[in-house]
């Protein structure tokens, strides 16, 4: 009786550890680089709505140019790409005093088109249309494969990786596709960041 129940303790035991072995958690993604984070800044092409209060004549709309300037009423050619709104309102703020008593600047993006390369996500490799969409807050591995049409047949799902900038270093990820596709096993239905991109490899034939 004795040997009887110290074989079942053997088997009880063994199986809570293969039990503990098969679920290991798995971590999640570090956040991408504080840059890709960050408040948005203006690009070339986007266009600007720059206000004057109380200046109707020095407000205007208008475009970034390829040099990355905007020209404007009195002070010429400014800077604006790699510049958030704030800080192109300081500066144009500052150029104007010369011209203006406590001139007061607004700057709205109106139309952000340098974003659609900045804030995206994308996925490659072995799925039914590879992708490249602009980032949604929110939007998870999950949803950026059916997107894509998920894996095509000649996919090795549960080798997909997921690439992220980490501190000026390029960050790999696990993905296992498979899983979570069929099984429902949602630890690594990663929620994704811009620049994000996912890799889904073909299998060795």
């Amino acid at each position: 009786m004795k040997k009887c129940m110290a074989a079942i303790g053997v088997m009880l035991a063994v199986f809570i550890l293969s039990a503990c072995s098969n679920n290991k958690a798995v971590s999640n993604p570090e956040a991408a680089d504080a840059a890709v984070l960050a408040e948005y800044r203006i690009g070339v092409g986007d266009a600007l709505s720059v206000n004057v209060w109380r200046n109707p004549e020095m407000s205007l709309n208008v475009p970034v140019r390829p040099d990355g300037k905007i020209s404007m009423p009195l002070i010429g050619d400014i800077m604006a790409a790699d510049l958030t709104t704030e800080q192109l309102s300081q500066n144009i703020t500052k150029s104007l005093t010369t011209y203006i008593r406590s001139p007061q600047v607004t700057v709205i993006v109106t139309n952000p088109s340098s974003s659609d390369f900045q804030r995206r996500v994308r996925i490659t490799g072995a799925v039914a249309s590879p992708q490249s969409i602009p980032y949604r807050e929110g939007m998870t591995v999950l949803d950026l494969v059916l997107l894509a049409g998920g894996p095509n047949q000649f996919a090795s799902a549960n080798k997909a990786k997921l690439y992220r900038k980490v501190n000026n270093e390029l960050k790999v990820y696990p993905i296992k596709l498979d899983d979570l596709i069929n099984d429902g096993d949602v630890a690594t239905n990663y929620t994704l960041q811009p620049s994000d991109i996912v890799t889904v490899p073909e299998r060795n034939f």
